[in-house]
């Protein structure tokens, strides 16, 4: 009688979320590759091993479960920074130095899906732009769909005009498209990484994306503390049935302890920036 009693309380107990902690994090030209290589500008800096061992303990203390990564290039790079082990990384099916990234912790379920090959809209080009790299996280109805991306730069500001904002609107109708796919499939997912736009004012690139879909911007009306405070540039939104999972309050900007200017250089000008979602 008890163990019949204790069953049917297990039943009708809802089970625990689980937690999913989703960062980004742009690394500045975190490459492998020797000084002098040709793929490399002439003045990209060099970072010490000191300087990676610094990052990977800043790699640790975030402690995420995903991280979309921007300016890695390849798997060898990112194992400077993340330990293999304990990581799984999806690169895109292109070779540029500055390449977006998912990296996902081991024992995580984790499927890459066709990379966002158009976000390049100039795949010829010595420089090009970035390919999107979407990944597909967690099984059943948990599954998280996630965009990790980096856009092209050029055009933060609202009232910027020229060709680089004439890209990055190009890129917006492109990724409007991949969240109307995810829509329509009913889809959990999240964009996360560099989209070098300012978006509190914005009124074309940000516009664009929503009328594709309802979205949650964990950094709406936040500003970055990183490096002194700042307006925002990399961003994680969030559709479909993930915009009730964000944990409340849950975003965090994990600042460098270094001050010196030439740390943005020595580590990465950018500071990693992560949510909690609640995953039924």
């Amino acid at each position: 009688m008890l163990r019949a009693l204790l069953a049917l309380l297990l039943l009708a107990t809802p089970a625990a979320a689980a937690e999913l902690k989703l960062a980004t994090w742009n690394i500045a030209w975190l490459t492998a590759r020797p000084p002098g290589d040709p793929g490399l500008p002439q003045d990209v800096p060099r970072r010490a091993r000191e300087d990676l061992d610094r990052l990977r303990a800043y790699a640790d203390r975030l402690a995420a479960d995903v991280i979309a990564l921007q300016e890695v290039d390849g798997p060898e790079a990112a194992a400077l920074v993340l330990d293999p082990a304990r990581w799984r990384f999806f690169f895109p099916a292109e070779q540029d130095v500055q390449r977006a990234a998912v990296a996902v912790r081991r024992g995580l379920p984790a499927a890459q899906n066709p990379d966002l090959a158009s976000l390049d809209l100039h795949p010829g080009a010595r420089f090009s732009l970035r390919r999107g790299v979407d990944v597909t996280v967690g099984e059943g109805a948990s599954r998280l769909r996630i965009l990790s991306l980096h856009l092209n730069a050029g055009c933060r500001e609202p009232d910027d005009r020229g060709r680089a904002c004439e890209s990055i609107a190009e890129q917006a109708t492109i990724l409007a498209g991949w969240i109307e796919a995810r829509r329509a499939s009913g889809e959990a997912f999240a964009l996360a990484g560099d989209f070098n736009r300012r978006f509190d004012r914005d009124p074309v690139i940000l516009p664009a994306l929503e009328r594709a879909a309802p979205l949650t911007r964990a950094t709406a009306g936040r500003s970055n503390p990183c490096w002194g405070g700042r307006p925002f540039i990399d961003h994680i939104l969030l559709g479909g049935p993930a915009r009730d999972w964000l944990a409340e309050n849950s975003l965090r900007v994990m600042v460098y302890a270094e001050r010196g200017p030439e740390w943005r250089a020595r580590l990465s000008d950018h500071c990693p920036v992560s949510v909690v979602l609640n995953i039924p």
